[in-house]
């Protein structure tokens, strides 16, 4: 009842037909995602859905050893200053000037530390990917999220695409075969395609939705990553490592009932900004749990099979040894 009265507070208008003002908070300054967004919603004329929502304040640290995340904090710190956003000491004194936040810091690992007081504090919160360092941890955000009730989702921008979402809403059918590309630079404190290569994952999800079965992990003729995996009802979805020639970035293509299609494209973060605010306004999150959950295990997967090399691995297997591991810490 809490919960549901503050959200309400948060989507009340002021006047006519303006939004309520939200105060927003950014925890790590070390992905250049805190400028984007920050420049965003701070501009002087924002776009309607975006109205209303201003970056205030953020606590800096992110990552706590990953060379190439921390080495951004005193350069983003600095940028995000001069956008107007006020510098804090810790999350605590975040939560007291803020209604909603962006968990920005770039390595999963320490999102569950940072993301707890977020929870108590009863604070809407988006989760910028990859939403953990292990599978486990995915699993114990998604646990202890829904026990708060707190609305959350976390997602790439890649999900929010217009030619993604033309083919989501039904443009060419029911999709029977997504294949979708994207770079996969590693990182190696997590899974490999949690750092960089779920841009390309998330693709296949948003177009085929739940019910992947299995995962097998492969190498293409030119040396890159290619993961296939397998959906109820004889779907497919592959993931291949972007290589700057014929898979250039980003991209993909849908195949459905009724045709196919290009997907996978990069559009900007509004359409991104527009579905977090959508959230922090109406408790409503875009992307449910169930379908972030077996993202992740099929990433999880991928890893698996490439240590078996190769071999297929079902989801169910990396998710009850993940569960498992939470049961044997509890």
């Amino acid at each position: 009842m809490l919960l549901s009265g503050a959200l309400s507070a948060l989507a009340a208008p002021v006047s006519g037909d303006a939004p309520q003002p939200l105060r927003a908070g950014i925890i790590g300054l070390d992905t250049s995602h805190v400028l984007a967004f920050t420049r965003s919603l701070n501009r002087t004329s924002p776009p309607p859905e975006l109205a209303g929502v201003r970056v205030v304040a953020a606590y800096p640290q992110g990552s706590k050893d990953i060379e190439s995340s921390t080495r951004r904090v005193p350069e983003y710190t600095a940028r995000v200053k001069e956008l107007g956003v006020e510098i804090v000491d810790s999350i605590p004194e975040l939560l007291q000037r803020v209604e909603v936040v962006f968990l920005e810091s770039n390595d999963g690992r320490v999102h569950l530390e940072q993301l707890r007081p977020v929870l108590r504090a009863g604070k809407p919160v988006f989760i910028d990917k990859p939403i953990a360092g292990s599978l486990a941890d995915a699993l114990r955000i998604v646990e202890e999220a829904k026990r708060a009730g707190v609305p959350m989702f976390c997602s790439s921008a890649l999900r929010f695409g217009k030619s993604t979402q033309a083919v989501r809403d039904g443009a060419i059918g029911k999709v029977r075969r997504v294949e979708a590309f994207s770079p996969a630079n590693l990182e190696p404190t997590h899974p490999d395609l949690y750092w960089y290569g779920v841009h390309g994952c998330e693709v296949l999800f948003t177009l085929l939705g739940t019910g992947c079965k299995s995962v097998k992990r492969t190498t293409t003729t030119d040396g890159k990553i290619e993961v296939i995996g397998a959906w109820e009802g004889g779907r497919t979805g592959i993931y291949r490592e972007a290589n700057g020639t014929d898979r250039k970035g980003y991209g993909g293509r849908a195949w459905g009932e009724k045709g196919e299609a290009d997907v996978g494209t990069y559009d900007g973060y509004d359409p991104l900004l527009i579905e977090i605010v959508k959230m922090f306004r109406t408790g409503k999150t875009p992307v449910s749990f169930e379908e972030t959950l077996e993202l992740y295990a099929f990433m999880e997967a991928a890893d698996e099979s490439k240590r078996r090399g190769g071999a297929e691995v079902t989801l169910q297997e990396v998710l009850d040894k993940a569960r498992a591991e939470i049961e044997a810490k509890r």
